[in-house]
């Protein structure tokens, strides 16, 4: 998860809104669960989502992972049989995890604590599973399928960030018109899908290991894109949120 002080998991574990997402979802986020027996093919997909975000997806093969795990390259292939297919589950995985992610309030009019929310756990999804982001393009252009998949999930990020920003307008809190809207729903998709590329290139080798603090400055970075159309007190809770993320 992204690394954060203390008091803001704190927030975000008593957050009232946690009700409008499914609760498998936030609260594994938040709690440590007590430890289970995996099952080998389990194992197979937590080593390799662990070795793929440290050490990129291109640089890893099936062998490590079976070296990694202690089983012989043949019983993973008795669960998996490849590269391609372990990489195929885990999107699937964090497709779930995003899905729940991207739904808007049904009960009520979306707030500005819905926008920081919604891109806490946008972020918080994206480090997760950091290497199919490090790597989009080389993964997309492998698979057709997954292509298909992450322009929906790109979509779904643009369609609730609509959706919370028209909320916003409708409450009086936010000045936009249909334009602004869209143009800026995009933009939070754009900087949500490349920040980590972004701040990959643009940080000093020694930085590397400090990207989880960045994607806390990437949701700073998209929040501070909605600052200029708020209203008052609206204004002043997002200062408010951004400089816990600057902290």
């Amino acid at each position: 998860m992204i690394p954060a002080r203390p008091d803001r998991w704190k927030i975000v574990q008593n957050h009232p809104q946690l009700n409008d997402i499914p609760r498998l979802l936030c609260f594994a986020t938040c709690l440590d669960p007590a430890p289970v027996p995996m099952k080998t093919r389990d194992r197979i997909l937590q080593t390799s989502l662990q070795l793929f975000n440290e050490h990129g997806e291109p640089r890893i093969t099936t062998n490590h992972i079976a070296d990694e795990l202690d089983i012989s390259p043949g019983n993973l292939y008795y669960h998996f049989r490849s590269k391609d297919e372990i990489i195929g589950l885990l999107f699937q995985q964090f497709e779930r995890r995003m899905d729940a992610v991207l739904q808007t309030p049904e009960r009520r009019v979306p707030d500005m604590e819905d926008m920081w929310l919604y891109l806490h756990l946008v972020f918080e999804n994206i480090w997760e599973y950091r290497f199919i982001y490090r790597d989009l393009d080389n993964i997309l252009s492998r698979n057709k399928k997954l292509r298909t998949h992450f322009r929906r999930i790109l979509e779904r990020k643009i369609n609730t960030a609509t959706a919370i920003c028209e909320g916003l307008v409708g409450a009086g809190v936010m000045n936009a018109t249909g334009e602004d809207i869209a143009a800026l729903a995009r933009n939070i998709a754009v900087v949500a899908t490349y920040w980590l590329n972004f701040q990959s290139v643009r940080a000093s080798t020694s930085a590397v290991a400090d990207e989880g603090t960045n994607l806390g400055l990437g949701v700073y970075q998209v929040l501070s894109l909605v600052a200029p159309f708020l209203n008052g007190a609206a204004r002043r809770l997002l200062q408010q949120i951004s400089r816990e993320y600057l902290a």
